[in-house]
């Protein structure tokens, strides 16, 4: 099958699909300039060892090493921009095509394009709270928080350190996202795996559900995923290029003469 073939093929699948889901991981949001956590030689955790800077232990035993690292994460994706990936799937969701997006990312880069229905797994940083009395703070004030503490430590106005609301090391998922991101798993004729490796749980269970619930998956990587070979769609080009094509696909299936008939 010719990529040309394979990117109809998912056009068909999408077309066919009444409950279709995006589950995305980091490979989406790297055209935006983030760099993911786990590729061989160049993921963040190569060079950092996550349990000692990115676990809820040393957020509460040493909050200026964590926010050390953690406020150089935040100025990092201070002036990252949706791609049209993103873009792309929001488009999908207005066009009545895409359900929902469950998201592993924490950059806030779907809601910003557009996406109406989001399941954010791992939390999101567009905002912190205070973990003593739950007061929560948007992005651009945790920042300014930050600056002005003279240890680098936003902190609530009980004088607490904030918390990004997302999911660190040795923190269970929030359970109100992963039970709706179950729900939309389950209840799916067909989910996207985009840019996700389908190696971290308990999310990479997620398509193991639609399946189990007899729904098709259709996988949008560039490397090898465990579940490669149940998959009804496998594309493995650059993810911007593979949503587009299928953007274009769907559109000139959808308003053709024949796909109108």
């Amino acid at each position: 099958m010719t990529p040309g073939d394979a990117a109809r093929r998912l056009a068909e699948l999408v077309l066919r699909s009444e409950r279709t889901v995006a589950l995305t991981g980091a490979g989406i949001s790297v055209p935006s300039g983030i760099p993911d956590f786990r590729s061989p030689g160049t993921g963040l955790w190569e060079r950092v060892d996550p349990m000692e800077i990115a676990h809820i232990d040393v957020f509460r035993r040493d909050p200026e090493r964590f926010w050390a690292f953690y406020g150089q994460r935040f100025q990092t994706l201070n002036d990252k921009r949706p791609n049209r990936g993103h873009e792309l799937l929001a488009r999908l969701e207005g066009s009545g095509l895409l359900q929902a997006v469950i998201t592993q990312n924490i950059d806030d880069l779907h809601r910003r394009a557009g996406t109406q229905e989001l399941v954010e797994v791992h939390g999101t940083i567009a905002h912190s709270s205070c973990l003593r009395c739950g007061a929560s703070y948007p992005l651009q004030e945790v920042r300014a928080r930050q600056a002005a503490d003279g240890r680098r430590v936003p902190r609530c106005d009980c004088r607490e350190p904030l918390k990004p609301d997302v999911v660190l090391f040795g923190e269970y998922l929030p359970a109100r996202a992963l039970e709706r991101a179950v729900q939309l798993a389950e209840q799916a004729d067909l989910m996207l795996c985009i840019g996700t490796s389908l190696e971290v749980y308990p999310v990479a269970e997620l398509p193991l559900r639609t399946l189990a619930a007899g729904g098709q998956l259709a996988i949008i990587t560039r490397s090898p995923t465990p579940l490669d070979g149940r998959a009804a769609s496998r594309l493995d080009g650059d993810v911007v290029d593979e949503l587009d094509a299928l953007w274009a696909d769907v559109q000139a299936t959808r308003y053709s003469p024949a796909g109108s008939g």
